[in-house]
């Protein structure tokens, strides 16, 4: 029987993904150091989260901030984030994530120091792996115990020489 991951949630594999990684992230603290064994999880999860983000804009055939901000149904299936839209336009998606399950269920798993590296750490890798010229500007998460995540992204106008080979080499 084969899973097909993306019918799944992102709250489902995450869960799935802390059963099996918190327990040896957690073995890595003690035999290397917790600095040590935190900076090398975020290093991998960045990287993973940056090709998924490439995947992503394959898969929905753009990679525009209007494509990215129709994408997100994966992550908020199932009422994982209650959102406060602010504004969705072309160049600017700004919302408040009032209500984090994602944080919730990492504090259930004793993990909640894990749960940034897990989940909010990836959010501006994918982003940018999905586009380049797609930033994120969040200055609070629930996770670390705000009572929001700010999430703003911007898309970056396409400048002249994007498309042009500069010639050098």
């Amino acid at each position: 029987m084969s899973i097909d991951i993306d019918q799944m949630s992102v709250l489902d594999r995450r869960r799935i993904e802390a059963m099996v990684l918190g327990p040896m992230i957690r073995a890595f603290e003690q035999e290397i150091g917790k600095e040590r064994a935190h900076a090398i999880a975020r290093r991998v999860i960045i990287k993973i989260a940056q090709d998924q983000g490439k995947a992503l804009s394959q898969r929905l055939g753009g990679n525009d901030l209007s494509t990215f901000s129709r994408g997100k149904d994966p992550w908020t299936r199932g009422g994982a984030l209650e959102m406060e839209v602010l504004e969705d336009s072309e160049v600017h998606v700004s919302f408040n994530v009032t209500r984090c399950r994602y944080a919730e269920m990492y504090r259930e798993l004793g993990m909640e120091d894990l749960g940034f590296i897990f989940s909010c750490g990836r959010d501006g890798a994918l982003s940018s792996g999905f586009s380049p010229r797609l930033k994120l500007e969040r200055t609070q998460t629930i996770m670390e115990g705000a009572s929001h995540c700010d999430f703003r992204y911007t898309q970056a106008q396409e400048s002249e020489e994007d498309g042009k080979s500069s010639g050098r080499e």
